[in-house]
């Protein structure tokens, strides 16, 4: 399986032409179909700036329920069937103690991570009811910065067991059954330098291997993460001391760097960024082979992504303290073009091409900061991204089908991508079929070739679908403005050929 996929994606993501050359899609004859995991499309909420308190969380809000949620956020997170959301961070979860978060006495915290107090009033308690009311998996990242091993495994204890001491304590707080909290990671991003409570590499995989103990102990069947890279140094002595009882290992990745200057990367750079993604695919799966456990004997979660970094000034930097009011510039609508759409695409066809061990991915973060939802006291904007995410979530069949493109590169300084990207899924019985192609073209449209006799089909004169697609390359939403969004489009087919526009996502459906 490996192997066939490996040979799918070098024809499909780095195949370059001439521009004279047309662009092929054809389904690879010996390639074998594969199931994908829905949890590709998930999301993650972090206890930062205005993501959880004022964001999903506004009790008050005459838009928030009884429990002080916001339904109009629960809404359209519906509406793009989020399956998953990793919580509560992040750098935040690294000095969280989640004792302080349960109950009915609560009391503030400083929350040395981000630099500001929070109040402690959205805790586990919260988090799973509201996972409830969404309709999604809760995925819990425990402190592996300040926290220790049996504070991990008490979390555990607590969310899914009846007995013993944290157990009880649920039940005594009012919630009888317990929530059979599935998903757990130890540690986020322990390896950097800016996270609190950051570990060695000969500290890390023993400590995680020791926290995995103490939570199988309390729970057999739990999937397991660990805080890694795709780099050599760190990934494969954490898989030496702790592969043997992890289910997945957790990367990371932000390519358009703003985190200290609010530098928002131009369309066509984004665009240089899209190979990206699955270079580092690419990467972790060697290090699994590597390490012995290729194959899918441990998974892949890319936890946070997105195009561009969280903008906050100092973080890291603890001399010089943080730069709280510039991290309003997050939250400008008009950061958040096509540019971000079609990375997003390019991220999520990257992942669907590796779904044989990329299981599990969460864009960061759901909603405000540099989120797919827009979030305001009396409304919500859906950015550019969350119409990426409701194609991809309502539009495809559930088969991963290998195919091979060649298309001719886009430019830029001296930087190269595809101009174009596709996957194709069907249904079970391969009658349907439904492409995912992508034009990173920022103003104009390319002709691509479907063989249809690949797909054991007659060219038809034409074919139904979906277009995401802006005025401009750097077109986006805005309150009471969402006009970003997908709109069925008819695409003329031409000796076999469609056209797809500039800057665009594009579904069609083959039947």
């Amino acid at each position: 399986m490996r192997k066939t996929l490996s040979i799918v994606i070098l024809a499909c993501a780095m195949t370059a032409v001439s521009a004279q050359q047309s662009n092929v899609v054809s389904v690879v004859p010996d390639g074998t179909p594969i199931q994908y995991n829905p949890m590709l499309f998930g999301q993650f909420i972090e206890h930062f700036d205005n993501q959880v308190y004022g964001g999903i969380f506004d009790p008050g809000n005459p838009l928030s329920d009884e429990d002080g949620f916001r339904t109009d956020v629960i809404e359209a997170m519906k509406a793009i069937k989020v399956p998953i959301v990793r919580w509560p961070g992040g750098c935040f979860v690294s000095s969280y103690h989640w004792k302080g978060g349960i109950g009915p006495e609560r009391t503030a915290v400083f929350d040395k991570s981000w630099g500001v107090e929070d109040p402690n009033t959205f805790g586990t308690d919260e988090y799973i009811k509201w996972c409830r009311k969404v309709g999604c998996e809760p995925y819990i990242c425990t402190n592996a910065g300040t926290g220790t091993p049996e504070e991990m495994s008490d979390w555990v204890e607590y969310c899914n067991l009846n007995v013993g001491k944290w157990g009880r304590l649920r039940q005594e707080y009012g919630h009888q059954e317990p929530y059979n909290v599935k998903y757990w990671s130890v540690g986020n991003e322990n390896y950097g330098r800016w996270e609190l409570g950051a570990r060695t590499v000969a500290e890390w995989g023993p400590y995680v291997a020791e926290s995995a103990k103490l939570m199988r102990a309390v729970t057999k069947d739990l999937k397991l993460f660990a805080a890694a890279t795709n780099g050599r140094e760190w990934t494969l002595p954490l898989l030496k001391s702790a592969g043997w009882i992890l289910d997945y290992i957790s990367i990371h990745g932000y390519w358009n760097f703003t985190t200290h200057k609010n530098t928002i990367a131009p369309y066509i750079k984004c665009m240089m960024y899209t190979n990206a993604p699955e270079n580092d695919i690419n990467k972790t799966i060697k290090l699994l082979d590597e390490a012995g456990f290729g194959g899918g004997k441990i998974k892949i979660a890319y936890d946070e992504w997105n195009l561009r970094s969280w903008h906050h000034p100092g973080h890291g930097m603890l001399r010089q303290g943080f730069d709280l009011e510039a991290r309003r510039n997050n939250d400008i609508n008009s950061t958040y073009t096509m540019a971000d759409a079609v990375f997003s695409a390019c991220f999520l066809n990257s992942c669907l091409r590796h779904s044989d061990v990329v299981d599990i991915a969460c864009f960061s973060p759901i909603v405000n900061t540099r989120g797919a939802i827009r979030v305001d006291r009396d409304g919500i904007t859906r950015r550019t991204t969350y119409y990426t995410f409701y194609m991809y979530t309502n539009m495809l069949e559930k088969y991963m089908v290998p195919v091979s493109l060649t298309c001719p590169n886009l430019t830029y300084e001296n930087q190269q991508t595809p101009v174009l990207d596709a996957v194709l899924t069907s249904d079970k019985e391969g009658k349907r079929f439904v492409y995912a192609i992508v034009n990173k073209d920022p103003d104009n449209s390319t002709s691509l070739t479907i063989d249809f006799a690949s797909m054991n089909k007659k060219a038809p004169k034409k074919l139904n679908g979906w277009v995401l697609s802006g005025r401009s390359a750097d077109d986006y939403n805005d309150r009471g403005d969402e006009h970003v969004k997908p709109e069925q489009h008819t695409f003329r087919v031409s000796n076999g050929s469609v056209t797809i526009p500039p800057h665009t996502v594009a579904f069609i459906t083959v039947e």
